[in-house]
Order: C-alpha cells, then sequence, then structure tokens
C-alpha cells in the first residue's frame, strides 16, 4: 500500500475525476470535465487544494482531498477533508482511515490545527478515526448532513 498525490502521479487525475463524479458530483450537477478540472487543480505539493490517491500492489483504489472549502451552507468553515471513496471491492479493509490519515498528516505538515467534513452515510467510520459529531446541517433540497470536526493540535 501506497499513498500518493495527483501532484506525484497526473495519471491518476482521469480514475480519480470518473471515481468522484460518479459518487458525489454527478449529483450536485456537476459534470465529467468540471470534476476533471477540480482534480486536476489539486496538483499542489502542499497546501490546498491537494488530492491524495491510495495504491494497493500499484493500482488506485481510493481517494480523498484537502479542500479550502466543501459545504456550501459554511462557507466559514475551512479547510475540508473531502471526498473520501474506496472502490467498492476494497470495502471494509480500513483503507479509508489511511486516507484519511493522510489528509490529516497534511494539516498537521502544514500548521493547520483543526479539519472540517460532512457526511450523511460514513459518521461510525469517521468516528473511529478521531472525528466528532458537531452539528447536522440542513441542507436545501437535500438530505440533511453531520458536520464532523477533528482537532489536530
Amino acid at each position: 500500500m501506497r499513498i500518493v498525490t495527483v501532484a506525484d502521479r497526473p495519471d491518476l487525475i482521469p480514475t480519480v475525476a470518473d471515481w468522484l463524479w460518479r459518487e458525489f458530483w454527478r449529483i450536485d450537477g456537476y459534470t465529467p470535465e468540471q470534476t476533471r478540472q477540480a482534480v486536476a487543480d489539486a496538483q499542489r505539493p502542499s497546501g490546498m487544494p491537494q488530492c491524495f490517491v491510495l495504491l494497493w500492489d500499484g493500482q488506485p483504489i481510493g481517494t480523498a482531498s484537502l479542500a479550502a472549502e466543501d459545504l456550501d451552507e459554511r462557507p466559514d468553515l475551512t479547510p475540508w477533508l473531502a471526498g473520501v471513496y474506496v472502490d467498492p471491492a476494497h470495502r471494509g479493509q480500513g483503507h479509508a482511515a489511511h486516507l484519511i490519515a493522510a489528509v490529516e498528516a497534511a494539516c498537521r505538515s502544514a500548521l493547520i490545527s483543526t479539519l472540517w467534513l460532512y457526511t450523511n452515510t460514513a459518521e461510525r467510520v469517521y468516528a473511529r478515526a478521531g472525528w466528532r459529531s458537531v452539528d447536522v446541517v440542513a441542507r436545501c433540497n437535500k438530505r440533511p448532513v453531520t458536520l464532523m470536526r477533528r482537532d489536530l493540535a
């Protein structure tokens, strides 16, 4: 297992963009091209945005990002753990925890002390990784989401 960034491996951008579009972004009305551009914009060696990819036997199986913004209803909060995705064939094996840890490590390196995320399906996964629920956010024409926080200091 190894975690790289799309800055290290831009050849992974199409794969990551496809995952994110199918899992999250198409629901919000984004096109595949917009999703691909957002992933391409995350080619930073540090800071935001960054996109991390988990490789298993050299093959990409998951991704997570460090983003400056992610929840329209809470523009006051930054930065965000966003777009955590593990290929369905590899779920339930702890891979999401490695991706979460990679984003947290990037925050610690950048002296970021608090990280945010929202979820409507994986609160238990994040709680096991040390995150705590702080609010439920109502969203316009969408299901409410759980807002979670991780203090890294």
